[in-house]
Formats: structure tokens, C-alpha cells, sequence
């Protein structure tokens, strides 16, 4: 076929109205049937406008992969999904759409069934068109490749002819195809069914898995130049391209290449929101919401944040207890300015949050502080190849040649588990607007989960659902004091470093980790006797050369023969083998009835964790030392 492509033009999204079938509606499943567009013609500022519905013409995927029901193409204004989609023999799309069940959605739904609410109306965007006709100026294009975005209520129906999409802030570039005359479609040959194909239709287009295939690529070749160019690894990541590898194996050979050099964000967990959108999020008036579900202007409030957590548990996969906090709110720094919102007078005052949620919580973890890798926003489960041995070096006569050996692999796994901490907060500290509030909501969800997460990577059993900690991985290096415990020495101090030395692990992100107990004590045992050389100095920041991490969150109260429920742990290592993994979004959910007495709300945060330890031999551990 003859065929030039003569130039592009300017379109933005398109919307299209249509009646909605009386017959169509299903209170009980609470669904609509309707037909969402035709082929028939439209006028636009370009020219008359034909959406062709030929069997690769539309791109429904977008729509079929729970397409959002809006009002009145308001991201914000979320009443329900698209269920299913289908282009028809009689070249009409159909979809079913089904609503949600809160007050605003019931309220819309209830209006449809009442007849009162009878237009819906597409929002769409071209791809390509075909220049069909010119007629006394004017030109008839056909839609040979177009994708429906989302489906819209609406109060009135939108006036084609003043083009719509031409004041739209989004725009695109449409490529806008010329054919030959002898193979420009003939629709006086149509029958009245329709049920061929137009032929403008025939215009080769790519199928929906050579699509697939390039999206794949794309996203394959710019994940690959993202990571590289974060990491300053654009070589390594060129050559990944270049030879056709994975993004999982580029993560895989870029953290063994950067070791413990910054913390790694892994996968894509991100549902794509700018910084406009990040701005606009607001803990407070989510919570706020999910606390007074029957209030509708706390609802109309937070319409926009309930709207982006849905688009965040549909990329997690998962159904979220209450609602999910996508990962581009959680990691982003910046400046937080909400206007007044659409009901209920909540406005944040403009002020900068230096730190993310994500800072916050690792800020927090005595973990982080002393070095521990964190593997954020990361997608089903991950396998980071290790060398467990290494290839044999030979000595050999003058023509000699060595025996063959190789490296030896296994691999660290890690699958999310899920850590729950709560907060109570008062009813009516949510009703306040300031940037000071929404602090201290952020810094307080952030504390809680970090206490449990930096718990169960010091300590964590392994067993009912908790991630094995340092202290409970196999393999460590273990120092012991005696029969029932002993008090630290400072040859007990020399013999834990040694153990991580004598296994060449004496790199990284190298200290310790000792409780409040442990620090009192050891700066009151003599290096050796009468010298006053005390085994920690008075600032408590070093020992042996190596920096001190304090915290309570090392156990005080272990076991060793008969010294019950007394014994502390002394860590040393380096941090950055230790991994602490976060899956997706943050779920948040809201109990009311608890403190319903005192007039508090309990909030409970869940997030997907998992921790491992990349070699074992980084690590050792005295566990029975006695400090009280």
C-alpha cells in the first residue's frame, strides 16, 4: 500500500458524549452498560474527525486494565472502574462499568438509576490519523490508531465543534498519514452492518504484541540508563544494553560493583505522579478521611488522595488493609503546598519537608545510621547473586598449564513480609491544617515502623512471619563469654573484631552496635587492671577504631545458663551487608472504635519489609555479656 507520512499535528485528549441505555443497568451488581463511541463523524478544529473501530485500530488496554469512572473527567472525582471493554461487529465500543461503594459513587450511581445523570462521555487520545478526503476545505480524517483513556458522567454533554482539546495542557504530536487515491477507503461500499472492517483499517499497524515488545524494551533500556546514570556506572549500564540483558541482572552486577556506596531504590513501584501531584498529598486529610467515613466534606477533602492510593494498590497488586501511599509520595523531598481543598477548608501553608517519609524512617533505624543498605520500591521477589568461593590460583612449570577451576554462586532471596505499627492520634489535632501537623504525622508513622523494622534486623527470629535478624543468621562470628555470661573484657572487644577479620570482611561500613547497658559498662572496665585506660572513652563514640551506634534496640535481656533474661549483645560488623528491603506503598488504615472513649483514632501502618544478611562472615557477636 502507498503511503506517505506527510506531516504531525498538535492534539491533546479528546472526549466524545453519548446517551447511556436505559437497559443497561444492574442495581444489585451496582454496573452500567454503555456505549462509550461510534465511528461517527465528528468536527475538530483540524477537521472532521472518524474514529475507526477496525480490530487494531483501538487500544483498549488502558480501559481494560481498570480504566477509572470519573465525573466529569475529574482525576479527582473517582466513582468507580471499568470492568470490561469490547469493539464490537457493529464497530461500537462498549464497556461495563461498576461503582464503588462510598458516598460519593453511591450518590452518582443512585442519579443513573434515576434517570437524572444520562450522559457519559470518553476521554481519549489519537495516535495516528489517516487523511481520507478533502471537500471544499474541508478534511476528513479517520483514527487508525487511538486509545481511550477513561469514561466520565457527565452534566453536559461536551460541543464537538469548539474543540475541546485544543485548550487541553496536555498535548501530543499526532502523526497524520496521506494515502494513495486507489487505496483511500470507499465508505459508500460499507454494508449496514458494518460488520467488515473499514479498509482504512488495513493500514499496516503494529499488533498489540509487537507493542508490547517495544514498550518492553524501552523500559528495559531506560530502567538500565537510569540506574547507571545515578550510580555513575553509564558504562556497565551500556554494556548491559548493548548485550541485551535484563534489568534484574544490571541491579544484580551493579550492587556487587558498588558495595555499600549509597543506599539502592530497586524496581518501579512508582505510579508516575510529577511534583505538582506529590505537593498536593496530605497525610492528615487522608487519615482524616478514613476516620469519618460518613462525613462528606471530609470525604469531597481527600477525593484526590483516595484517588492516587487506588492507582498505587493496583501497581503493587495487592489489596491494601485500608489505602496505600504510593512510593513517589514516600521517597519524594519537597516543598508541600495544598490549596484549599475541594470541601471542608483544609489548606497546608507552603513550607519546605527537607526530608521524605522514606529519610525519616531510615533516619530513625540505628541500623541505617551505622551503614545498612536499603533496597526501596521494590516489585515481587529478589535474588542477589553472591560468590561463595572463588576460583584456585596454581603454581606451574615452564609450560605448564593450570588446573581449571571457577567462582561459585549462590544466591541471597528476599520476599516481602509485612511489619504493622500504630499510632494514636487525636480526633481533633486531624482537623488542623498546619505544616506543623502534617510533620508530625509523617515523623510519628515513620518512628513506629522504624523501631520494629530496626528490631527485627538486630534480633529478628526467622519464625512467625518475622525476617531473620543479625543476631539469628547462621554463620555469624560468635565470641562467648562463659557458662552463665561474663562480663566484657577487652579481649572479648578484640576477639569479636577478629572474627570478622580473619574472614577478610574488614571493609564497608564498619562498627558497632551496643545497647545503653553495654556502653555504661564498658566505660567502667579497665583495658587491663590499674592503667585507667577504660575500654570506651568518655564521649562513647569509638571503640577499638571503630564508630559506636547506641541504641536499646539491642537486647538486654538474653539468656546463658543460669544468668536468666540478663545478658546483652555486642555487634560489630560492616552494615552494609546487612539489606532491608521495602515492597510498594505504605497501607494505612484506621481504627475508630478503640479510643472511640477518649476521642483518639488509631492509626496502623503496614508496609512490606523483608532483611537479610549478604554474607554472614561480615558480622560478629558477643550475645552472653553481663552489664548490669
Amino acid at each position: 500500500m502507498t503511503q506517505t507520512t506527510q506531516k504531525t499535528i498538535k492534539t491533546g485528549i479528546e472526549y466524545r458524549s453519548a446517551p447511556i441505555a436505559r437497559n443497561g443497568i444492574d442495581t444489585e451488581a451496582r454496573t452500567v452498560e454503555l456505549a462509550f463511541s461510534s465511528e461517527e463523524p465528528v468536527d475538530r478544529w483540524f477537521g472532521r474527525e472518524i474514529l475507526d473501530h477496525g480490530p487494531s485500530s483501538v487500544r483498549v488496554g488502558r480501559l481494560q486494565d481498570g480504566g477509572p469512572v470519573l465525573m466529569d473527567h475529574d482525576a479527582r472525582d473517582h466513582v468507580g472502574v471499568v470492568e470490561s471493554v469490547q469493539v464490537g461487529a457493529d464497530r461500537v465500543g462498549r464497556a461495563v462499568v461498576r461503582f464503588g461503594n462510598g458516598t460519593r459513587a453511591t450518590e452518582v450511581f443512585q442519579d443513573v438509576v434515576d434517570g437524572i445523570r444520562k450522559h457519559i462521555s470518553v476521554g481519549y487520545r489519537i495516535h495516528k490519523l489517516v487523511l481520507e478526503e478533502q471537500d471544499d476545505d474541508i478534511e476528513s480524517y479517520r483514527a487508525t490508531d487511538w486509545e481511550p483513556y477513561e469514561v466520565s458522567f457527565v452534566s453536559v454533554p461536551a460541543d464537538h465543534s469548539v474543540g475541546v482539546a485544543r485548550h487541553s495542557e496536555t498535548r501530543f504530536e499526532t502523526e497524520v498519514i496521506t494515502m494513495s487515491d486507489d487505496k483511500k477507503p470507499d465508505v459508500s461500499q460499507e454494508t449496514d452492518t458494518r460488520a467488515a472492517p473499514a479498509p482504512a483499517a488495513a493500514v499496516s499497524q503494529p499488533t498489540v504484541d509487537v507493542e508490547k515488545i517495544r514498550a518492553d524494551e524501552l523500559k528495559r533500556i531506560n530502567g538500565i540508563e537510569k540506574l547507571a546514570e545515578s550510580f555513575g556506572q553509564t558504562d556497565l549500564g551500556r554494556s548491559f544494553i548493548n548485550n541485551g540483558k535484563s534489568l534484574d541482572a544490571f541491579r544484580a552486577a551493579l550492587l556487587e560493583r558498588i558495595g555499600d556506596a549509597k543506599p539502592v531504590a530497586v524496581g518501579d513501584a512508582d505510579i508516575g505522579m510529577n511534583d505538582n501531584e506529590i505537593r498536593q498529598y496530605s497525610f492528615v486529610r487522608l487519615i482524616n478521611a478514613l476516620a469519618n467515613p460518613t462525613n462528606r466534606a471530609a470525604q469531597q477533602a481527600a477525593a484526590y488522595e483516595f484517588d492516587v492510593s487506588s492507582a498505587a494498590a493496583e501497581r503493587a497488586g495487592k489489596d491494601p488493609e485500608g489505602v496505600m501511599i504510593p512510593s513517589d509520595v514516600l521517597r519524594a523531598k519537597r516543598d508541600l503546598t495544598v490549596g484549599t481543598a475541594t470541601a471542608g477548608g483544609h489548606t497546608v501553608s507552603t513550607d519546605l519537608l527537607a526530608d521524605s517519609f522514606i529519610d525519616r524512617l531510615e533516619n530513625a533505624m540505628a541500623v541505617r545510621q551505622a551503614g545498612a543498605t536499603m533496597l526501596t520500591g521494590l516489585v515481587g521477589n529478589v535474588a542477589i547473586p553472591r560468590q561463595t568461593s572463588g576460583a584456585t590460583a596454581y603454581w606451574v612449570a615452564e609450560s605448564g598449564s593450570p588446573t581449571e577451576s571457577a567462582a561459585a554462586f549462590d544466591q541471597v532471596t528476599m520476599s516481602p513480609k509485612t511489619v504493622g505499627a500504630f499510632s494514636d492520634i487525636s480526633r481533633k489535632l486531624l482537623l488542623q491544617s498546619s505544616i506543623d501537623i502534617e510533620n508530625f504525622v509523617r515523623n510519628d508513622l515513620a518512628l513506629r515502623l522504624a523501631l520494629a523494622i530496626d528490631l527485627a534486623a538486630i534480633n529478628g527470629s526467622g519464625a512467625s512471619n518475622q525476617p531473620t535478624g543479625i543476631l539469628n543468621t547462621s554463620g555469624i562470628g560468635d565470641v562467648a563469654g562463659g557458662t552463665n555470661g561474663l562480663a566484657p573484657t577487652w579481649a572479648h572487644i578484640v576477639n569479636i573484631k577478629k572474627e570478622v577479620a580473619k574472614d577478610n570482611a574488614m571493609m564497608g561500613s564498619l562498627g558497632w552496635l551496643l545497647n545503653s547497658d553495654t556502653v555504661g559498662k564498658l566505660q567502667t572496665v579497665e583495658k587491663a587492671s590499674s592503667t585507667a585506660q577504660f575500654i570506651l572513652g568518655d564521649d562513647a563514640s569509638r571503640l577499638a577504631g571503630y564508630p559506636v551506634y547506641e541504641t536499646n534496640q539491642v537486647p538486654n535481656t538474653l539468656d546463658k545458663g543460669t544468668s536468666t533474661g540478663v545478658c546483652s549483645a555486642l555487634i560489630f560488623g560492616n552494615w552494609a551487608d546487612l539489606l532491608i528491603g521495602m515492597w510498594g506503598g505504605l497501607d494505612i488504615n484506621v481504627d475508630t472504635s478503640t479510643g472511640s472513649t477518649s476521642g483518639t483514632v488509631r492509626v496502623v501502618a503496614l508496609q512490606d519489609v523483608d532483611i537479610a544478611v549478604r554474607h554472614a562472615q561480615s558480622f560478629s557477636a558477643m550475645l552472653d555479656a553481663l552489664t548490669a
